[in-house]
């Protein structure tokens, strides 16, 4: 008879197929892993000219992030280290500042200052800029092109993350399936070997990113990944505890599995086995727990607002996914490998399912509020644009899941048929064959070959001879025990139980309830592996809520303006007579709305005074039409000039024009932009 259900490896094949160009699609615009702290403030701005050297250089951050001496480095022109490489902490409250002292005697010139660092949910951060001393200048600096996180070390650590969670799931909810929905598939080897793969599979990606941790935070070498000393350095970070701590829970969950896989499965007393599934049960969902926590402790929810709330909130999510997609694996290994699967056991499974789908609506419904903080964010963030490709995907995914159930009410074989069916197929083993299973050994040998070659991974060592006269084999089984060879009596045995398996799959396979049911769960693994993509990919990027705080914060502050410091900017001039050259310096002091000081220094160009007959400043906003406001600083002595409560009304770009005249004839104007907060 003629199945109604897809053929495993053309299904399986069609799957991956379907994965792969929807993953490839998801990723294939992706940024590396932008992370989740972001660069708020320095002090020098990016692009600021200041008058003379600053004492060191301080970087502002959204967020806790995790320094070394090497996180700031600030270079010359030349591509020289001018700072000391002794970092200062300079957090107050919710301020997340640090700072490097540079050196004394610093010539002028333009200055990189490049930074890498850990943000505290565990993504690599980095990042350059530069200032200039006196004026701008050429720099041999290059930096690197690749972004941290990225390249060849990147894309692996990806990897690994994304197996981590498919492990974690196969793991987590093929052990929940078993206990809660199918205790009979304790004993099914099928399913035995996909819970043990996603043990293995959470194993191997674990100590993968371990490994690959330290050149993923750092240098992007792979080479760097057998570096001990930076593994040393990984395990005393929050993300090595985790890591380390996820591998001594998978000890705990190995032993969790040889016992259901093991004493469970041998069980026959019912209560002995209810009171081990209840044991096995706590234990399972503690070590779970555990294992889901290692997630929550060193990534998103334990960083931002209300840690305390959601790391639980975390924890409940994954563990949400892991009952239903996991669930989902073992049953789709079952239906298409497993001799039966009991309808009860599929019902059971659709409740675990929905009950899994209201937890991760309310806390999907938590987390979202939580990282993305607006309506703006969730349209015009990335962040925010996977999040809703996830909500659609989980749409399609709940789905399908419904057409599942429809096809598991319909199911033709009700549980008592299978059970009854099972229970022949058991007696029929130690038994002689009845007359409609020597019907079946006399109708084809080939048959039975190849059922059992799928079934039991053994040959049936039948010759043709023996095939084409059942009637001998017949007569074989009359005889009295002791008549029969040993070797040929476990032959026929295997024969047997190869005619009986392959008549129960063709009476699985010809019910098209059951047949949809296949499909349907098939489709709804498909669409969970892009899920499983979508999440991997959403937790490396930058939340909206500090994408757009970062934002703001970036565009309130400016390129030019420091807080709390004087404006300091450096004028070049030519007026072309004698004297003619020289450089301007001026400082605002405190650079801010209201009553400034105002100092002004004229140099020869090797930087000794020079005294002109006149000085005169205008400010201008031209944004709001406001000046010029003209200012007359009062000559001092010899090159400097200043005037006292200078007024700025109110904030914006301003310009400082500032007219030189060095002789009767003689005079040029020249001007700067800065930003005044």
């Amino acid at each position: 008879m003629t199945t109604t259900a897809p053929r495993l490896g053309n299904a399986l094949a069609r799957l991956l197929i379907l994965a792969a160009a929807l993953l490839g699609t998801l990723l294939a615009g992706a940024a590396p892993a932008s992370a989740h702290a972001a660069l708020t403030g320095s002090d020098p701005k990016d692009g600021a000219v200041v008058a003379t050297a600053p004492k060191e250089v301080n970087l502002t951050f959204s967020e806790q992030v995790a320094m070394s001496p090497d996180s700031i480095r600030v270079l010359d022109p030349a591509g020289r280290r001018a700072d000391t490489g002794e970092m200062r902490d300079l957090c107050s409250g919710s301020v997340v500042r640090y700072g490097v002292e540079l050196r004394a005697g610093l010539p002028d010139g333009t200055y990189t200052v490049a930074w890498q660092t850990v943000s505290a949910d565990s993504h690599p951060i980095a990042g350059a800029f530069t200032f200039s001393i006196g004026a701008p200048s050429s720099t041999s600096v290059a930096l690197p092109d690749q972004a941290p996180g990225g390249g060849l070390v990147g894309t692996l650590y990806g990897i690994a993350r994304y197996l981590s969670y498919a492990g974690f799931a196969v793991l987590v909810g093929g052990g929940a399936f078993v206990l809660a929905c199918w205790p009979r598939g304790a004993s099914v080897r099928p399913v035995q070997q996909t819970v043990v793969r996603g043990w293995l599979t959470l194993t191997v990606a674990t100590l993968a990113m371990l490994l690959l941790r330290n050149p993923y935070t750092g240098s992007g070498e792979l080479s760097d990944a057998f570096d001990l000393a930076g593994l040393k350095t990984v395990l005393e970070t929050k993300t090595g505890a985790a890591l380390t701590s996820r591998l001594l829970l998978l000890g705990a969950a190995a032993l969790f599995v040889a016992v259901l896989f093991g004493a469970y499965a041998r069980r026959t007393d019912p209560k002995e086995k209810k009171d081990l599934a209840f044991g096995l049960g706590l234990g399972g969902t503690v070590v779970a727990a555990g294992i889901a926590g290692t997630w929550a402790l060193a990534e998103h929810a334990s960083t931002g607002l209300q840690p305390g709330v959601a790391m639980p909130v975390d924890i409940l999510h994954l563990l949400a996914v892991a009952a239903w997609l996991g669930g989902l694996t073992v049953l789709l290994v079952a239906l298409y490998k497993a001799p039966s699967v009991e309808r009860s056991a599929v019902e059971r499974f659709s409740k675990v399912a929905f009950g899994s789908v209201a937890v991760l609506a309310a806390t999907g419904l938590y987390q979202s509020w939580r990282q993305v903080g607006s309506w703006s964010a969730l349209t015009g963030t990335r962040y925010g644009q996977l999040l809703l490709v996830k909500i659609g995907l989980m749409a399609v995914l709940i789905g399908i899941a419904w057409i599942s159930r429809r096809w598991t009410q319909r199911l033709a074989a009700p549980a008592t048929r299978e059970a009854d069916a099972d229970a022949d197929s058991d007696a029929d083993e130690g038994s002689d064959e009845g007359s409609d299973e020597q019907h079946e050994v006399t109708e084809g040998t080939d048959e039975v070959a190849e059922e059992t070659d799928e079934v039991t991974g053994e040959e049936p060592e039948v010759s043709e001879v023996e095939a084409a006269e059942p009637s001998d084999a017949t007569a074989e089984l009359a005889e009295p025990a002791e008549a029969i060879d040993p070797q040929r009596a476990a032959q026929l045995a295997r024969q047997r139980a190869a005619v009986a398996t392959a008549r129960r799959k063709r009476e699985r396979d010809a019910d098209p309830e059951r047949a949809g049911l296949r499909r349907s769960v098939l489709t709804e693994a498909a669409v969970a592996v892009v899920l499983l993509a979508v999440t991997t990919v959403l937790t490396s990027t930058e939340p909206g809520r500090t994408e757009e705080e970062a934002g703001r914060a970036t565009s309130a502050s400016g390129p030019a303006a420091v807080p709390d410091r004087p404006v300091d900017i450096r004028l070049p001039f030519d007026t072309g007579g004698v004297d003619g050259k020289g450089v301007v310096r001026l400082s605002l002091d405190p650079g801010r709305t209201g009553a400034n000081a105002l100092h002004i220094f004229v140099e020869r160009p090797n930087g000794k005074p020079l005294d002109v007959p006149e000085i005169k400043v205008a400010l201008t906003l031209e944004a709001k039409d406001v000046g010029p406001l003209p200012v007359a600083p009062d000559r001092i002595q010899t090159g400097h000039w200043s005037a006292s409560g200078v007024q700025i009304p109110m904030p914006g770009d301003w310009k400082i024009q500032v007219t030189v005249r060095t002789s009767e004839i003689d005079q040029t104007t020249i001007d700067k932009n800065v930003k005044i907060g």
